[in-house]
């Protein structure tokens, strides 16, 4: 079944023209999937590879039905665009956008209805292979399965995708949550969707330095998953009080430190890598043991 995008996707680009709009609407065309419209205010009636163009979200709505959004605005206009996905009644909104204020997200968070789901900011998005990439990731590097991953970071998500995949270990669905300090969707949220995904029989969350989601997310995995859950968390070798990458991650010490958040993990059961390679190793060991 995949959680969040499948076959029934049907994708309006916000932001269609940028650079980053074009470049991935065409690899998310490639990879099969159903992109119905793109939004950039003036260029209503033109259209870009097939793709019919609209001026505002209400228009693509109402000629193309749309249920699921991916948002590539500069980000002084990334929460007005989210606004109007949400005014639209979109389902699930995926914003790319990096750099979107705190004070924007804040506004964001107040307004997000309960029968949405925002992922992101500053995230590669959701892809669920051979049904529908809302993405920045390389679909090539995918192949469809029974694993399901949940990141903060993007490129790690790719680096351990590629592992998996190496060992013939497909995904189910990557959710790339966004690693700001506001975000839409946290891990513990997108643990639940695997949960009851019944195509998904392992779970792989990667986490990284800074706040305590990793730690709430292994109690929840503790006291509620039957699923098994693999985890890997970057960023052993920062230094304390650096930025690393991303908004929400900067180490300043006590539970925001790497090593803090994988004895966390351990003490809640969940197996914990010490690299992008022993996760796929894990997985292997976890699938096989669940197989038997």
């Amino acid at each position: 079944m995949a959680i969040l995008v499948d076959d029934d996707t049907s994708l309006v680009v916000q932001g269609i023209t940028g650079q980053q709009g074009r470049f991935h609407t065409e690899r998310m065309l490639e990879a099969g999937t159903h992109v119905v419209a793109g939004i950039t205010p003036g260029k209503g009636g033109q259209d870009y590879e097939g793709v019919p163009i609209f001026n505002t979200m209400e228009e693509a709505v109402k000629e193309t039905d749309p249920n699921t959004s991916v948002i590539f605005v500069p980000a002084a206009l990334a929460a007005d665009a989210i606004f109007e996905a949400l005014d639209s009644n979109i389902r699930i909104i995926c914003c790319i956008t990096e750099g979107v204020p705190v004070h924007d997200m804040m506004r964001v968070a107040s307004y997000l209805r309960e029968d949405a789901t925002l992922i992101g900011p500053n995230c590669p998005g959701v892809l669920s292979p051979g049904k529908a990439n809302v993405s920045i990731m390389p679909s090539e590097i995918f192949i469809p399965g029974n694993v399901g991953v949940v990141s903060r970071s993007g490129t790690l998500t790719y680096e351990i995708i590629d592992e998996l995949t190496q060992r013939d270990i497909g995904q189910s669905t990557a959710v790339g949550i966004g690693g700001d300090a506001i975000i839409g969707t946290d891990f513990i949220e997108i643990l639940k969707k695997f949960e009851v995904d019944p195509e998904t029989e392992c779970v792989v969350m990667i986490g990284e330095i800074g706040g305590n989601a990793e730690q709430l997310a292994g109690e929840y995995v503790q006291n509620e998953m039957q699923t098994p859950v693999v985890a890997y968390i970057a960023g052993f070798t920062a230094p304390e009080g650096k930025t690393m990458g991303h908004a929400g991650a900067i180490a300043s010490g006590g539970e925001s430190t790497a090593e803090a958040k994988s004895e966390a993990l351990e003490r809640a059961g969940i197996r914990t890598a010490t690299s992008p390679s022993e996760v796929a190793e894990l997985v292997a060991e976890v699938l096989s043991i669940t197989a038997s």
